[in-house]
């Protein structure tokens, strides 16, 4: 199992509004077919893996992540393909709760004939296919905040300069992280002051959706990021009272731009990620700046928190990681639990889990 984990994690940040699954097919104590979701969600993990094993899959055993799909889409359902080759045993790490399925697979197996494990390895299995269970549960995508700060916690000098805080061993790090998310989003000020590109480098050609927070669409037209447009997938949330103009400027340039209301006159970041999750996507990693990364604190929709510590000061006149949450007690702080920490080049690495996901199986369950 621990195999077809590793397998299914190929897939994430390119395989929504699938989950990214990951199969291995055992025969006599041997290997005979490997699979994981396929770019775009098809074809499943478990056909990929039947292609490979052919006959050998027969009388065999095997390892899914998640619970084979029982329903028809595009493609048969993967429990019915499991039985008609022959497979006798399958071992799952975790049901899906997709309502199309919901023990519905597990079910067909046994109708078949085949055995069925679950469970194995299913901590490991939950954290993989977290965005997938955060869509379901709450129809938005699991959003991962990066911040890469001073050792006082600063992403900027008082002028302005930011290049580079993290060495890059760190900044290399963090394009192998987009790769593994459906999008890459900033707000509209991290646009204007850096004029970032938000594209996966180094990688070979992995292309993600770029999201955009910007309530006017006050962005600038010139430079890196108004040049990349065609390089990646544009996606540009605004608010009602965005220009028109501006819409229109974007639009004709290759971008799509969407509406989203506003909460307390600013854009609403909730509805803005309901809209990510009802387009599909599963899997969200947020490069701040300083007002997203509050709104979405304050809003209690990090879901892992991602910092990278370099070894230098800036004091208390550089620009803040994370702006005002007016907090008036330490109670009323979002809290998050140390999952690991290491050092990436001369950097460290924390990496953070918010307190609460235990009840997202809850719900889930329900």
């Amino acid at each position: 199992m621990a195999h077809a984990l590793t397998l299914g994690r190929r897939g994430q940040g390119a395989v929504w509004p699938n989950p990214a699954v990951g199969c291995v097919i055992v025969a006599q104590g041997r290997v005979v077919g490997r699979g994981w979701t396929q770019p775009g969600g098809r074809p499943h993990a478990e056909r990929v893996a039947l292609d490979q094993a052919g006959p050998a899959a027969s009388w065999a055993t095997a390892y899914v992540t998640l619970e084979p799909c029982a329903h028809h889409g595009h493609t048969p359902p993967c429990a019915d393909a499991l039985a008609a080759a022959g497979v006798t045993r399958v071992v799952t790490a975790m049901g899906d709760p997709d309502a199309r399925v919901a023990g519905r697979g597990h079910a067909r197996l046994r109708q078949a004939g085949v055995e069925v494990v679950e469970g194995v390895c299913e901590a490991v299995a939950r954290r993989d296919h977290a965005g997938f269970l955060r869509r379901l549960a709450e129809g938005r995508p699991l959003v991962t905040l990066k911040l890469a700060a001073s050792f006082d916690g600063r992403i900027a000098t008082a002028s302005g300069a930011s290049r580079w805080i993290t060495g890059p061993d760190a900044r290399r790090a963090v394009h192998a992280m987009r790769l593994t998310h459906d999008a890459i989003m900033v707000g509209g000020g991290t646009v204007r002051a850096d004029d970032p590109v938000l594209t996966v480098r180094g990688m070979g050609q992995a292309p993600r959706l770029r999201v955009v927070l910007s309530q006017r669409l006050d962005l600038p037209t010139e430079g890196r990021f108004a040049a990349s447009v065609a390089d990646a997938p544009l996606w540009l949330l605004h608010g009602p009272d965005a220009p028109n103009d501006r819409k229109a400027r974007w639009t004709e340039a290759g971008a799509r731009c969407v509406e989203v209301p506003l909460a307390d006159g600013i854009l609403d970041v909730k509805a803005a990620l309901e809209h990510l999750g009802q387009a599909g996507l599963t899997r969200v990693f947020c490069e701040g700046g300083g007002v997203l990364a509050a709104s979405l604190l304050r809003a209690r929709l990090v879901d892992r928190l991602l910092g990278f510590t370099a070894g230098l000061a800036l004091g208390s006149d550089g620009t803040p990681a994370i702006g005002p949450l007016g907090l008036d007690t330490l109670a009323g702080a979002p809290r998050f639990a140390l999952h690991a920490a290491r050092s990436i080049g001369g950097d460290v690495l924390h990496e953070w889990d918010r307190l609460d996901d235990g009840n997202l199986t809850d719900r889930l369950r329900r």
